[in-house]
């Protein structure tokens, strides 16, 4: 119901298509930041801001510059994928991961599913945390998550969207750039869905900023071996972290748009009042 009502709001808000573009821009750069940060990315806010827009070099950061170039990229390909209305297909899900591992948009190559087994291990300790569904099963699953993400039926497009990233990121079906692919195919599956909101909001400032809570969310299960628990685990758990952090992401385009509003038409008042009161003095008799 948050949700829904904020979607309302922002589409009744009189904001000008020039404030609607920089918000638009600023959410983008905050998704293309936050996502790759969540992944270890090292560049700041600021130097994410300078790679996109001046196409600027830091020395040392190559692979960090690589990669916020790729996910903007994929971004820029989930907005004309949205315009085109296009049902999602596996070759969508491998044209956005081609794009996240630096893929040119020119000359790209959908990539192939994993070929051997792959492990998920804690940065610090180097513990196993997760052992995803063998290869051989990797394309039967990913076909089979296809087919739920364009069933039609009443389940609503954000609960959707969730079961989305958590499956997707269960059966992990590459080496490298599962959990950017993760959330870009979501965004895709929101926007599609309707819950684009103009484009404004990043839901990967809403995991970066607690990081322990956006992985708590995601590990469920008896066991971290997919084939003992994880396949047919209750992901309520996991629904319900995502369904709040739309609900919190929503809520803050909100506010922001609310006070552009709330400042344009502050500007306009006094811009009319300006002006009447020019108008008044002119109109008045000299004097002498």
């Amino acid at each position: 119901m948050r949700i829904e009502a904020v979607k309302q709001t922002i589409q009744t808000l009189p904001i000008t298509p020039r404030v609607l573009a920089n918000f638009r821009e600023t959410a983008r750069l905050f998704s293309t930041h936050y996502s790759t940060m969540i992944e270890g990315n090292r560049l700041t806010q600021e130097q994410v801001a300078q790679v996109i827009d001046r196409n600027r070099q830091f020395p040392g950061r190559e692979r960090d510059q690589a990669e916020v170039k790729g996910y903007y990229a994929a971004l820029d390909e989930v907005e004309h994928l949205t315009k085109r209305r296009e049902s999602i297909s596996e070759a969508t899900v491998q044209r956005l991961h081609a794009l996240v591992m630096g893929g040119s948009k020119t000359r790209l190559k959908a990539t192939r599913y994993r070929d051997g087994q792959n492990l998920i291990r804690d940065a610090s300790s180097d513990a196993i945390v997760y052992i995803p569904p063998e290869a051989k099963d990797v394309q039967r699953l990913m076909a089979q998550l296809i087919d739920w993400i364009n069933r039609e039926d009443d389940l609503p497009v954000p609960i959707r969207a969730g079961v989305a990233h958590y499956q997707y990121a269960t059966i992990h079906p590459y080496n490298d750039g599962n959990g950017r692919t993760a959330r870009l195919l979501t965004t895709l599956i929101l926007h599609l869905g309707g819950y684009d909101l103009k484009g404004l909001y990043a839901l990967e400032e809403y995991y970066a900023h607690d990081l322990r809570a956006y992985y708590d969310a995601l590990t469920i299960g008896p066991s971290h071996n997919y084939y003992l628990g994880r396949a047919d685990a209750d992901i309520t758990k996991w629904v319900a972290y995502f369904i709040e952090g739309m609900a919190t992401s929503f809520e803050k385009v909100r506010d922001q748009a609310l006070r552009e509003a709330e400042r344009a038409a502050r500007i306009n008042r006094n811009c009319c009042e300006t002006w009447t009161r020019s108008s008044v003095e002119l109109s008045q008799p000299a004097l002498g």
